[in-house]
């Protein structure tokens, strides 16, 4: 489960960002995107580049 573990975390923390960017309004692409400037957005982001350190972590931590 570490691969899995470890790509979902990357993917979900780099979309994350990407929210959160859009929500803040600081990335404008794409340019007809809803997100754009909107802050609920840059929350969600946070919340899903979290969960993916999470599973990032869950896939580094050693395994016993």
């Amino acid at each position: 489960m570490r691969i899995p573990f470890l790509t979902l975390g990357l993917l979900a923390f780099i979309i994350g960002l990407l929210w959160i960017g859009q929500g803040t309004g600081f990335v404008a692409w794409p340019r007809s995107s809803f997100m754009i400037s909107q802050m609920h957005w840059a929350y969600y982001g946070a919340a899903l580049a979290a969960v993916g350190v999470g599973l990032m972590w869950l896939a580094k931590r050693p395994q016993i």
